[in-house]
């Protein structure tokens, strides 16, 4: 069982060493023929109902210099030694695709919609430091687009968690027979989903008012492909618009992890080096575009959002939390 410093008693799945971080390239070859192999025994009434009980862990995980220096000069991050929170996020994000690629994952990787993100950092992770990251999914539920998914990594240095986040991910028209883990035959939905973007939030969330901007982005069509390159998250949905509306999309829309680790760049040093950043992917933005954002302070800390500029939809909303608030 698994030996982790941190998780849950209750969420103790049988942990598997893989011998080095996956290339993703290789995952998504693996998650395009499981999602095909998932869908014929979908329509055979065969496919896998619940989450593979297993967790991933690579040791001795170690960030590349100029890697680091891509990711920081891409998001507006300043070129430190310590690595951003979203960098984090990228190192440990090739094993945690791992898991959503294996052939008894319930959903198709290929066309996944990233939700919602919450990160714990404990403290300044350092650029040289070896890590340790193990990631596991869990809390397979419905959604009124789909069925979402939680996935978990945590990241250690010499047996310390320093870095824990979890991704929400929606699969989109994917409906799960009644009675599968964590689906009430009450919560399953018929028919299959809109062919527009569904917002990632509760219909019962704040409405939001766009606040007074702070900055602006000038996102270019290739601004997926950009971030593709330095995160290797290849998704199509954010690569071309041709591979995004294969997948139901009118355009290639912005990785969510790009725009929260921009947001994130622009709160600047004020974060701290222990924080929580949490944050809602509501619509996705759609390539090319020009957002609007804001960094706020509150009483806890920063408040942070980037909104379509024409109509206020808000394309991403969160917070930032420094330890010693």
């Amino acid at each position: 069982m698994i030996t982790h410093p941190s998780l849950e008693p209750d969420l103790e799945p049988d942990l598997v060493d893989l011998p080095a971080v996956p290339r993703l390239g290789g995952v998504y070859a693996r998650g395009a023929a499981a999602a095909g192999r998932l869908a014929v025994t979908r329509r055979a009434g065969r496919a896998p109902g619940e989450l593979p009980d297993v967790a991933y862990r690579v040791r001795g995980v170690r960030a590349d210099p100029e890697h680091l220096l891509a990711y920081q000069r891409l998001v507006g991050e300043e070129a430190r030694d310590e690595l951003p929170a979203g960098f984090v996020h990228v190192l440990a994000f090739p094993i945690a695709t791992a898991l959503m690629a294996r052939a008894d994952f319930p959903l198709p990787l290929l066309g996944m919609v990233h939700l919602a993100n919450v990160v714990e950092q404990r403290r300044a992770v350092r650029s040289d430091e070896p890590l340790d990251v193990v990631a596991h999914a869990r809390d397979l539920r419905p959604h009124r687009s789909g069925t979402q998914v939680d996935l978990v990594v945590e990241v250690a240095s010499a047996d310390e968690v320093v870095w824990r986040g979890t991704s929400t991910y929606l699969a989109k028209g994917t409906r799960l027979a009644p009675g599968a883990v964590g689906i009430p035959s009450s919560e399953v939905v018929d028919g299959p989903a809109g062919a527009q973007p569904a917002d990632g939030v509760d219909d019962g969330r704040a409405r939001f008012e766009a606040p007074l901007p702070t900055g602006r982005w000038q996102l270019g069509a290739d601004t997926g492909r950009r971030y593709a390159a330095v995160s290797g998250d290849r998704n199509p949905i954010h690569l071309s618009a041709l591979s995004a509306k294969a997948l139901g999309f009118p355009r290639a829309i912005a990785h969510g992890m790009d725009t929260a680790a921009r947001l994130l760049a622009d709160v600047g040093p004020a974060r701290g080096d222990a924080f929580v950043w949490s944050v809602e992917f509501v619509k996705p933005v759609l390539l090319p575009a020009t957002v609007p954002t804001s960094v706020r302070r509150t009483a806890t800390g920063f408040a942070v959002a980037a909104w379509d500029g024409r109509t206020g939809t808000p394309h991403v909303v969160g917070s930032v939390t420094p330890a010693s608030a």
